[in-house]
């Protein structure tokens, strides 16, 4: 019996042109202002010293940092200071109305039945804890964040790596087959499996494989939690 869901954002919950169309530009334009202004505030101040130590050079100016950012932002990179400086200027971007957290109306609809049902839900994404925070606080169907238990991101480990999953179901302290693992990547659910999770595989594209090797579903609608 399913006890909690955990769910990945970008083409599960959300659309991936939401993503890479409005967050990603929305980040890579605002960048380098956004990196200097923390100069004042100290905002970004910490992360900004993670960059460096990533690159491992600990005297990049402001401007290399800035440039190292919008460079993985180009190349899709899960890197966690990216991550967090990310959610930081998105932060802004939701707060000033520029844009609203995109949430499928399916997703929506089942993430409220299965909450009042008493399915603990939780949130695992390579986008950080605030990034997710803000795309489901600041949607068309308002703040969706009292849905969930708790948020995981890349702090605890890779999405590719089973150690991960291993880490979310210490921290959820259930079995590894009471909870559901929702996602669009076949590695990610790969790896959920080796540790012991169901999985469930959201094919937006309606391109359903009756062989597949993971249950498939073209929208939340068709997730039957009695199959798991």
């Amino acid at each position: 019996m399913i006890k909690a869901i955990v769910t990945d954002i970008e083409g599960t919950t959300s659309s991936i042109s939401f993503v890479h169309d409005v967050l990603f530009p929305y980040a890579r334009q605002h960048m380098a202002k956004f990196i200097c202004s923390s100069v004042q505030d100290g905002k970004a101040s910490p992360y900004i010293n993670d960059v460096r130590m990533e690159v491992g050079d600990l005297d990049m100016t402001l401007k290399e940092v800035s440039d190292q950012l919008i460079e993985w932002i180009d190349q899709d990179k899960k890197i966690t200071p990216l991550k967090a400086i990310q959610g930081l200027i998105w932060e802004e971007g939701y707060r000033n109305g520029d844009f609203k957290g995109h949430v499928y109306a399916d997703a929506v609809n089942n993430l409220k039945q299965w909450h009042q049902q008493g399915i603990r839900l939780y949130v695992y994404s390579s986008g950080s804890v605030k990034a997710q925070k803000l795309l489901f606080g600041y949607t068309e169907y308002g703040d969706l964040n009292s849905l969930f238990s708790g948020n995981f991101d890349t702090t605890i480990g890779a999405k590719m790596d089973a150690a991960s999953y291993r880490a979310i179901i210490k921290a959820l302290d259930l079995p590894g087959n009471e909870i559901l693992f929702l996602s669009d990547i076949e590695k990610e659910l790969l790896a959920a499996t080796e540790a012991g999770m169901k999985t469930c595989w959201l094919k937006r594209d309606g391109n359903i494989q009756p062989d597949a090797r993971y249950p498939q579903v073209s929208n939340f609608d068709d997730i039957d939690l009695t199959r798991f």
